[in-house]
């Protein structure tokens, strides 16, 4: 595997690679893609070609031959080794491949379900949080301007109090004797 991508977002290059050769060094072959950094991670490969370099005698490194492994490369080349010995026939291992890889795939969507869902129920949480808190702010603004509005009328009740008694006060009588 050779490494590629930048700092903190690794991404690697499945290759064939002389055991001598570095890390990202000389390959022979690169025969897929492997991208940790999505959730699940995504594999494209060359199903093809890297079952040929399993058969021809290709030594895996540990983390590839995971990859392969979960991808179906390895189970293919047992499958075929078996055809060989005569365990039983193509159309056996053939068919033996297909429902590993249709419940390979109906795990793999569950999981992709699994995480939507997740996001959702995350998103619908974060909205919820977010109306409650917009909910108080609007009852705690509603009331700060009903103390206003109730000070504003207390104040002009005030001056309608103050204006009424300086009218009521009658002026001295002037008598007329």
């Amino acid at each position: 595997m050779q490494r590629r991508g930048r700092k903190n977002y690794a991404f690697y290059q499945i290759v064939v690679a002389d055991s001598r050769a570095p890390r990202d060094g000389k390959f022979i072959e690169r025969i897929g893609s492997y991208n940790p950094n999505t959730n699940p991670a995504t594999v494209d490969l060359n199903f093809e070609r890297a079952l040929y370099w399993l058969q021809v005698g290709a030594q895996p490194t540990d983390t590839a031959r995971n990859i392969l492994s979960r991808e179906g490369v390895c189970l293919k080349k047992h499958l075929l080794e078996g055809v060989k010995k005569g365990a039983f026939d193509e159309a056996k291992a053939e068919e033996k491949f297909q429902t590993w890889l249709k419940s390979k795939q109906t795990s793999l969507q569950a999981i992709k379900d699994k995480n939507s869902e997740a996001a959702r129920a995350t998103a619908k949480a974060r909205l919820e949080a977010e109306k409650e808190v917009n909910k108080a702010k609007a009852e705690i603004v509603a009331k700060k301007k009903a103390e206003l509005a109730a000070a504003e009328a207390a104040k002009q009740a005030a001056e309608a109090a103050a204006a009424a008694s300086t009218e009521e006060t009658p002026a001295p009588a002037e008598n007329a004797e």
